[in-house]
């Protein structure tokens, strides 16, 4: 629908994606604390302004227009540190800080969502 097709939609959704994935990857990382030679993984997303322009577009403003800023992600898997004389070098102190962020963020984003909804309702009553 295009009343949800915006940039704030769009970057919230896919933050949202991130950030399940990032949750999953943290609480796989506790489960293996006690797994000889897991080694802990992490997500890194940053914004990427991504061209969606077919090859018939020649105007220019049409170009800009079609830019998205989409997120892209990347896990990382940490060979170079051992915590544990087991080889595992899953730190739960750390993992359960960055999984209580993560829960954060995610609900930062909710009610960002939430809130766009608030202005739309409030829009909609006043027409």
């Amino acid at each position: 629908m295009a009343l949800f097709d915006n940039t704030s939609f769009r970057i919230a959704e896919q933050g949202l994606d991130l950030l399940v994935k990032q949750q999953q990857i943290i609480a796989q990382n506790i489960a293996n604390v006690d797994t000889p030679e897991y080694k802990a993984k992490y997500l890194y997303f940053a914004g990427v302004l991504k061209e969606t322009m077919d090859e018939k577009s020649a105007s220019v403003s049409e170009a800009v227009k079609k830019k998205r800023l989409e997120l892209a992600s990347v896990i990382h898997t940490d060979e170079t540190t051992k915590d544990q004389p087991d080889g595992n070098n899953v730190d739960s102190d750390t993992q359960s800080a960055l999984f209580a962020k993560n829960a954060l963020q995610y609900q930062a984003l909710i009610n960002q969502i939430n809130a766009e909804f608030t202005m739309m309702r409030a829009a909609m009553r006043k027409s």
